[in-house]
This record gives structure tokens, sequence and C-alpha cells, in this order.
């Protein structure tokens, strides 16, 4: 897979290490000059250019890539890279960095976003998801598909224990795609027992939500 990540600065520059590990070609480009160190990540392509000029963008070839990570320390800098990279490059995939969370509601697909990933947000998440018990927490949004992927914790003494995964009547646009059970990741079948405890692991549309509660015995 062919990854240009615009910002090379320390979120930057750990994603193309991630992504080089996985064997895909990522291209950097860093308007700071200070910041295009080709030896820091020598397996990369370093452009130095601003990735918000049109004309910079089409010499680096921008519409090879599949995916775009805009992932500047800039909120503006970033819904521009997104808008051109959807828009004039017609780029696959595109993932935007939130800085500032008030500034989220932008990050959407009118300027070009997929994927919106809010640092604040997702370590807040993080937090929910460790102490709640029978709730509902968003961990990501898919900004594509206007879908999340949410987990609920099943109490101690959940009704659905000892009942096989076909039992939970799910609401339409709502699937299970992983239980999680201690140190396990159980990739659910339809007869798999469900036991109290568990973590579950949900993608569903925003509109669905309350149904999925009841589904699995929970309150808002």
């Amino acid at each position: 897979m062919r990854v240009a990540i615009a910002g090379a600065g320390a979120v930057g520059r750990s994603i193309a290490r991630e992504l080089i590990r996985g064997d895909h070609h990522v291209m950097l480009l860093e308007r700071n000059l200070e910041h295009v160190d080709p030896e820091a990540i020598p397996d990369a392509v370093w452009v130095h250019a601003d990735a918000c000029e049109l004309a910079l963008l089409e010499s680096a070839e921008l519409e090879s890539y599949d995916v775009v990570i805009a992932a500047t320390g800039d909120d503006k800098v970033n819904i521009v890279v997104s808008l051109l990279a959807k828009t004039e490059f017609a780029v696959r995939r595109v993932v935007a960095r939130v800085n500032d969370p008030r500034n989220e509601w932008l990050f959407d697909d009118s300027w070009g976003v997929d994927v919106a990933v809010s640092t604040p947000r997702m370590l807040a998440s993080l937090v929910e998801e460790a102490v709640s018990v029978g709730d509902l927490v968003r961990l990501m949004t898919f900004r594509q598909g206007q879908a999340n992927l949410v987990e609920i914790t099943l109490p101690a003494d959940t009704e659905l224990a000892g009942k096989p995964v076909r039992k939970i009547q799910l609401p339409r646009d709502a699937a299970l795609v992983t239980i999680l059970r201690g140190g396990r990741v159980i990739v659910p079948q339809q007869d798999d027992p469900i036991e109290g405890g568990d973590e579950l692991l949900f993608v569903a549309s925003v509109e669905v939500e309350d149904e999925l509660r009841a589904a699995v015995g929970v309150k808002r």
C-alpha cells in the first residue's frame, strides 16, 4: 500500500515507522526544511513541500497513493490537505488528525475526511472503556460510513451468560466483530457462549446504539 503523510513531526514519523514495518511504501511531506531528515527514516520518501500547495502535490504524484494521512499539528492545514487529496487527486482513503477537539465537527466527508482521529477523544474513550461496565463506549468514528466502533463490557451477572452469540438479536446496521475475554481475542461464531465480563466490540451506526444497548441488556 502507498501512503502519503503530511507532516513529519513526532506523530508523522511515528506513523511512518509503523507503516514501513508493515512493508508499506511511505512518503513524508514536510514544509519545514529543518524537519526534513531522511536519515531518521531512510526507507521513507522525503519531500520538502507545503502539502497545501496544489502544484507541489502534483509534483509528488499524490494521485498514485492509496491513503493520505494529514498529521500536522495545525487543524487548518489538515483540513486543506484532506480536501485537496480527495477532490483534486481522488485519493481513496483520507485520514486526518484532530488536534483541538472543538474542531472535530469539521472533519467529515464534506471536507474530504474519511476517518478523523482525535487523540484527546481517544484517550477519554480508553479511560471510559477501562472503568465502564454495562454501558456503551464509543472508541472510534468511521466518518465515511457514519458508523462507530463501540465497546460494551458485560456485567458479571449478565442475563446473556451461558447463551450462544446467536441469541443476541442485533439491530440492523450493527455487527459484533470481536469478543475480548481475559487475554483472548475471539472472533465470534454463532454457537460461542457469552460470559459475564466479556468485552464486546461492535461496529454500529449512531441511530441504532440504543437498540444495541437493549439487545445486550444494558441501560443508557
